[in-house]
């Protein structure tokens, strides 16, 4: 997909009030989150990616030492999330933890807002290749993949089609071609029968959409949405330069 440019097709797609972007995957309705959530209100379910939690932590083991405040932030923009929303269901499409370990490193407090979310609503761990053995003292489902409503989400995209499948993993980014040069934003990406998440974690990073990682996922020109402080923005193809 990087060099040869797939066939292109009708997009549909909305801007909705709140600025996040709605559109469909498969036959469900989806909203794209200013925060890079997924909110899938037919289902009432909240779907987050990549949260890498105490990836700071981790790079500080090595020697790196970065503000260990990754995991307290991402924490609460879900929490945030959560209360805005109400969701019957959080689904974590993998890489929750940033490694193996990273579940023992956890401030008290974050924990306890872990648990939280598993209140009241069912909480779903979608093992990624980082975290593959899941959490072990946390509350909630453990799944390599899950399938909701003609849905399949799991943690890394598949080769081939995929209708319906909604993955994370590969931390999509967006530089999108401006007039003064060109912005670099995390973003969702789709052709409507397949969505990658962005990242949700605070130090997770992100792969430009260009590279070859992607190619091949899409058999139609995607869009992308590429989030930004309060609105997601649908961004065609051709407006997307590489890295």
């Amino acid at each position: 997909m990087n060099d040869v440019t797939p066939r292109p097709f009708a997009y549909a797609y909305a801007q909705a009030a709140c600025g996040s972007l709605l559109t469909e995957i498969g036959a469900a309705q989806a909203m794209l989150r200013c925060s890079g959530a997924l909110w899938l209100a037919a289902e009432r379910t909240l779907v987050v990616a990549d949260l890498h939690l105490e990836k700071g932590s981790s790079y500080a083991a090595r020697g790196q030492m970065l503000p260990p405040y990754d995991t307290r932030e991402t924490l609460r923009r879900l929490a945030a999330e959560v209360e805005i929303l109400a969701p019957t269901m959080v689904i974590l499409l993998g890489d929750t933890f940033h490694d193996r370990a990273s579940e023992d490193r956890l401030a008290v407090q974050d924990a306890d807002s872990l648990r939280a979310l598993a209140r009241g609503r069912t909480l779903v761990w979608v093992v990624g290749n980082h975290d593959a053995d899941g959490p072990r003292a946390l509350p909630g489902d453990i799944a390599d993949e899950l399938t909701l409503h003609g849905l399949v989400l799991r943690h890394e995209p598949r080769a081939g089609p995929q209708p319906g499948e909604i993955s994370g993993h590969l931390h999509p980014a967006a530089r999108v071609k401006a007039t003064r040069g060109s912005v670099r934003r995390r973003c969702f990406i789709t052709d409507a029968e397949r969505m990658i998440l962005p990242a949700f974690g605070a130090y997770a990073g992100g792969l430009n959409v260009r590279d070859a990682a992607f190619a091949g996922l899409f058999a139609r020109a995607p869009i992308v949405g590429a989030v930004g402080a309060s609105r997601v923005h649908a961004v065609g193809w051709r407006s997307l330069a590489g890295d």
